[in-house]
């Protein structure tokens, strides 16, 4: 990372990376998309090219930096959004966004130069999302904050939009990270073209935010990595995900 990348997540808790998916992949990806019916898997086992996202090598270095060197893939899922489409409202933040609420994993921590965060996100867009259009939506620096339990109810539902609450404008081929810790939502959709995004959720490699999370033996023939990013969580002896080549 960069110093302005490390600036950039470290005020934001988000951040997006631009041109990761060339255009031949996004187009390869969206044929796979409305040709197949099978959406309900994974994203990671629909076809080749979606499970190279697995550890892409334009965002696994941020994931090593960010996570450490036994990140683990936790889970992924796709999300496509019509014109009126609504999503869930806003939430996370290390109070899980609500008075009250806790979510162990939702975390982001800072000290000696290094920075640290729990479960966190790469979305892939497979689709423009423009200023105004909808989708992903956080309050950038929430990751920090001590009060999101105060955050009022019609500001969580999108009723109000107030300053601090943004949209990113991102195009087809961006990847956007985030971590868990901040607060983020869905805004409708209102474009008329679908939202196409791919989530891939990553956490250390001594925790799991689901039972149900991959496993190596359901992807068939995959990289050395690619089997160590998929290892069950824990602590003990677990093989670095950056002591091996793609």
């Amino acid at each position: 990372m960069t110093p302005e990348e490390k600036f950039i997540i470290d005020l934001d808790g988000y951040m997006v990376f631009k041109n990761v998916l060339s255009a031949d992949q996004v187009t390869q990806m969206n044929t796979f998309i409305d040709s197949d019916c099978s959406k309900g898997r994974r994203p990671s086992l629909w076809s080749e090219p979606f499970k190279q996202l697995i550890d892409h090598p334009k965002i696994l270095p941020y994931l090593l930096e960010l996570i450490g060197p036994n990140v683990r893939l936790d889970h992924d899922y796709a999300i496509f959004m019509d014109k009126g489409d609504r999503k869930g409202g806003l939430h996370g933040g290390e109070d899980g966004g609500r008075p009250g609420g806790h979510e162990g994993d939702h975390w982001y921590k800072y000290r000696d130069g290094i920075m640290r965060t729990g479960l966190c996100v790469v979305s892939y867009m497979l689709a423009d999302a423009a200023q105004g259009d909808g989708g992903f939506a956080c309050i950038p620096g929430s990751h920090k904050s001590n009060f999101t339990g105060n955050i009022p109810a019609d500001v969580r539902n999108y009723e109000r939009q107030p300053h601090y609450v943004v949209q990113p404008a991102v195009q087809a081929g961006d990847a956007l990270f985030f971590t868990e810790a901040l607060v983020h939502g869905t805004i409708p959709w209102s474009a008329a073209h679908q939202r196409r995004s791919i989530l891939f959720k990553y956490s250390p490699g001594h925790s799991a935010w689901n039972s149900d999370y991959p496993k190596a033996e359901d992807y068939g023939e995959i990289s050395e990595r690619q089997r160590r990013l998929l290892l069950p969580p824990s602590i003990g002896r677990r093989p670095r995900v950056d002591e091996v080549e793609a």
